[in-house]
């Protein structure tokens, strides 16, 4: 067995150099996390960086001035951001059961047709951070548009500790 995958999520972020983004606080009229007993719900979240900001290649239509690897980057941005959120509502990776669930959506031209390629950023990350615990469930969906123009935005179901 591979040590790292012996080692806790939190312990992973460490060993892949990786340091969470502040959560995000909600731009409209929704919660970033819903919770009921060992489930939960992580609204759609975009690709911030540490600094607040969206990275401008990560700005735009895949199919378009986006190209896929920045769309990929973009989608392992969000799962990021999935994850600081996840963090502050129940204050360690640790305590995470499973990745239950991705949700991912690609603002893309409508001729664009990596859509899955693109949300292996975020899936690839999971299955890093969780190994066989982030595995999961998953749709994906082009879109035309999304907020602040962002290329991807990903949400989230969890299984935690009640």
């Amino acid at each position: 067995m591979d040590e790292r995958l012996s080692r806790s999520p939190d312990q992973r972020l460490g060993d892949l150099g990786i340091i969470l983004p502040p959560a995000a606080a909600p731009v409209a009229n929704y919660i970033a996390v819903s919770r009921m007993g060992g489930l939960l719900i992580v609204s759609g979240q975009l690709p911030f960086g540490r600094d607040g900001k969206i990275d401008p290649r990560h700005v735009g239509k895949l199919g378009g001035e986006v190209s896929a690897a920045d769309g990929r980057e973009a989608a392992r941005a969000c799962a990021l951001n999935v994850l600081a959120q996840v963090r502050a509502q129940i204050g360690s990776l640790d305590v995470v059961g499973r990745c239950l669930r991705l949700g991912g959506f690609i603002n893309c031209a409508s001729d664009f047709k990596e859509l899955a390629q693109v949300m292996n950023g975020a899936s690839d990350l999971m299955v890093e951070i969780f190994g066989d615990r982030g595995r999961h469930a998953r749709s994906t969906i082009g879109v035309a548009q999304l907020p602040l123009d962002a290329a991807v935005e990903v949400e989230a179901m969890f299984e935690a500790a009640p």
